[in-house]
């Protein structure tokens, strides 16, 4: 089911927080420029304290979880100032004043390799599959294999993964107690984007906003969050 709708502050009555939530979301990338300042901000708002999940190998980055129910969590993602690399993503969240949403994955339920084919048959451009992976801090290797979207409609879109089959689902150990209750993509065009999330097969709620960006809303035992790149 795709949602097109207007944003509240347009004076149209907000949908309600129950269904939000593409099927395929795999998680969310909380970015900021410091891992446990994102913590804290992350604590101070839900009551949940994420957990380290370890650093991204040559990518400049690392990361904490926490879990947003079955198959879905948070990534808090900040620099590791102990890696030096070109990554734009690394140079962006070092630029960061507050922290917000930076991105989002969405897992396949098909073959990574045949869908970057049907991608291809249907003139979408993307990158990959290309192989990830990065170490726990219990020692267990994590991999998987992303696709990324030469064109994300300035960051709408989101990139997508397939875990190993042998690696274990982060948000499966990740501090429970918060659920994610709305996604949403925010667009001056809903139905261009609302196209282009039906090729990929995204079943994304879309709302009408003056310019392009994500909001999400996650519920904590101690409180509401509501974040946006």
């Amino acid at each position: 089911m795709l949602l097109v709708g207007q944003r509240p502050q347009e004076k149209a009555e907000a949908p309600p927080l129950v269904d939000q939530v593409p099927p395929m979301l795999d998680h969310i990338l909380f970015g900021c420029n410091h891992l446990q300042h994102g913590i804290t901000f992350v604590e101070q708002r839900t009551g949940v304290r994420a957990v380290f999940g370890g650093v991204h190998p040559g990518r400049g980055t690392q990361n904490a979880l926490l879990g947003l129910g079955p198959s879905r969590y948070l990534e808090i993602i900040a620099p590791d100032l102990q890696q030096h690399t070109e990554n734009p993503l690394a140079k962006e969240l070092q630029s960061l004043a507050e922290p917000r949403l930076v991105g989002w994955a969405a897992h396949l339920r098909t073959n990574i390799a045949s869908f970057a084919a049907k991608l291809k048959q249907a003139g979408i451009e993307a990158d990959g599959p290309t192989a990830g992976s990065r170490n726990r801090p219990d020692g267990q290797e994590l991999h998987w294999q992303t696709l990324t979207l030469k064109d994300d409609a300035k960051g709408l879109l989101p990139f997508f993964i397939q875990w190993a089959g042998s690696s274990i689902h982060p948000s499966t150990d990740a501090p429970s107690g918060c659920q994610l209750l709305r996604f949403e993509l925010l667009t001056p065009d809903p139905s261009a984007l609302a196209k282009l999330t039906s090729q990929l097969a995204l079943e994304a709620a879309i709302s009408k906003a003056s310019a392009p960006q994500l909001h999400s809303v996650i519920q904590g035992p101690a409180g509401r969050l509501e974040i946006t790149s």
